[in-house]
């Protein structure tokens, strides 16, 4: 049996596990289960491999010994990118392979995880856009910094434990909406760390088997347990997360004016007048 079948053949999420994705999407982080198991994809040496194979742009890498708060990217370890993967337990690294679809056997994997899920997604937010694929690989006691992501995002872990803590998404205590609003026209995602934020965080410990919904922008940070550990993060965007988006650049466009505009609307507001006026400005910028 090839590994398309294998993941083919009986589903990975639950029948109980779509039910609770259901009643708190696209809006409440929660857990969920998988049965991806020990899926071959997974595996070191495949993703080593496929690391290999994609173009320098779809791979970052770096120490994995990184603070909370970090001032843009941390810098490259210099080991090659197939020996940080293959030898994870020693190089004291943490990878991330993008967009992992370019490959035809990923792209089935993430078509047919997120096939499972698209009933109640597009239910509640419409035609699911831009679906990607990334796999993560850490070393023991890594840390990946507090940021945030544009995409809905399930993270599954696969191999090894970490604890993902994330923090309420659109509450500007936790991300400026300067922050969003350069982010979206351009900006880097890495958002700035202080102490006191940790009492708003909801904790998410995750072992083989288990995964956790993130919703768009929803900032985080996580750490890595005592071994090695692979996940799987499959995202999809929105119309709505794209509005959004928009409407927060457009934000940052009157800012820069001078003005002081009206935060934009989390969903299901739509923020349909300003994305289309972000989307009209942009045409003429180019």
């Amino acid at each position: 049996m090839n590994v398309v079948s294998r993941i083919a053949s009986s589903p990975v999420f639950s029948e109980s596990t779509r039910e609770r994705f259901g009643a708190n999407y696209p809006e409440t982080a929660h857990k969920l289960t998988h049965a991806l198991g020990d899926h071959p994809l997974m595996a070191l040496e495949a993703l080593a491999c496929l690391a290999e194979s994609l173009p320098p742009a779809s791979v970052e890498y770096n120490f994995g010994n990184q603070p909370l708060g970090v001032d843009g990217k941390p810098a490259a370890t210099g080991i090659p990118i197939g020996r940080t993967i293959r030898e994870i337990e020693t190089t004291n690294s943490w990878a991330v392979i993008k967009n992992i679809e370019q490959v035809p056997a990923y792209a089935q994997l993430l078509e047919d995880l997120l096939g499972e899920l698209r009933p109640v997604i597009e239910s509640r937010t419409g035609r699911m856009m831009k679906l990607q694929a990334f796999a993560f690989i850490t070393s023991a006691g890594g840390v990946t910094p507090y940021h945030f992501d544009p995409e809905h995002n399930i993270l599954l872990q696969v191999r090894g434990t970490k604890v993902m803590t994330q923090f309420p998404a659109g509450d500007p205590r936790f991300a400026p909406d300067e922050v969003h609003e350069t982010y979206h026209t351009g900006g880097g995602r890495e958002l700035k760390w202080h102490d006191e934020l940790l009492c708003g965080g909801t904790e998410f410990a995750l072992s083989p088997g288990d995964a956790v919904y993130v919703p768009v922008m929803a900032p985080h940070f996580v750490r890595n347990g005592s071994t090695p550990s692979v996940s799987l993060s499959i995202t999809w965007r929105s119309e709505w997360s794209f509005a959004e988006a928009d409407a927060r650049a457009f934000n940052g466009w009157l800012r820069g004016l001078g003005l002081s505009p009206h935060r934009t609307k989390r969903w299901p507001a739509r923020n349909r007048v300003k994305a289309f006026a972000w989307r009209v400005l942009r045409r003429f910028k180019k």
